[in-house]
């Protein structure tokens, strides 16, 4: 009679010897050891069933007791549950593996928020944070649908938190043209001149001392209203602001 249960018992502890180690360190494979890992242990395992079913084929022609077909039987079922403990094993580490990958996607993803970006202002190529962009674009937008006061508040914020901002000069200069639209001349022109004490090279100068004229001419103040023309057409020349000074000048006159 074939010695078939401790067959099935060397069986059933060489399965569970490859497979606990494994269960126990598949946090620590790394994907390539993890795919061996369990290939290997799927080798083993097809290997006890091959061996087990070769064992009964052989002695088939001699007789087998019910309690050999009982062992037989047992042991197929412990290999058939090794087997699915190894299919559990290796979706826990696909599950593990893709879990990783989310979180990289989702910190790489999170990092590109914080990364400056290449952005082009009048002309200029700078780097801008994101937020930066976003809080001048919500001001802008208020400006755009006439909700002066709020663009006012919302420039000055932006200038007050980001002071060496590329977009700094522009919203202050936008501060200056929302107080125009109000028909706040002083504080257009003070905003204006911030703009020429605190950004002078900045492209949006000759528009700036433009907006000053043009509220010294609504202010009545045409002394102050042509002396700023005429520096403006002297210090940019080339500049359309500086053009549009010159025919506002010669039409003065």
């Amino acid at each position: 009679m074939i010695k078939l249960s401790q067959s099935r018992l060397a069986a059933v502890a060489l399965a569970l010897a490859a497979w606990m180690p494994l269960h126990a360190s598949a946090g620590l494979l790394d994907d390539d050891e993890a795919r061996r890992a369990i290939l290997d242990l799927r080798a083993k395992v097809d290997a006890m069933a091959r061996d087990v079913n070769g064992r009964i084929d052989a002695k088939a022609d001699k007789n087998i007791t019910v309690d050999m077909l009982n062992q037989h039987e047992q042991t197929m079922q412990e290999i058939a549950r090794l087997r699915g403990q190894i299919e559990v094993l290796a979706n826990q580490i696909a599950m593990s593996q893709k879990g990783q990958k989310d979180l990289y996607a989702d910190l790489d993803a999170r990092i590109k928020k914080l990364e400056p970006r290449q952005e082009t202002i009048d002309g200029q190529t700078a780097e801008v944070l994101p937020t930066e962009k976003q809080a001048y674009d919500a001001a802008y937008a208020r400006f755009t649908s006439a909700d002066y006061a709020g663009a006012i508040g919302a420039f000055q914020d932006f200038v007050r938190r980001y002071p060496t901002s590329a977009y700094a000069a522009n919203a202050q200069y936008w501060i200056g043209n929302a107080y125009y639209m109000q028909r706040d001349y002083k504080n257009a022109i003070a905003a204006q001149e911030t703009v020429l004490s605190n950004y002078a090279a900045s492209p949006k100068a000759p528009d700036s001392m433009l907006n000053i004229a043009s509220s010294y001419i609504e202010l009545k103040d045409l002394k102050n209203a042509k002396k700023t023309m005429q520096q403006l057409v002297k210090k940019y020349p080339a500049s359309t602001a500086g053009q549009t000074a010159k025919d506002r000048l010669a039409a003065l006159k």
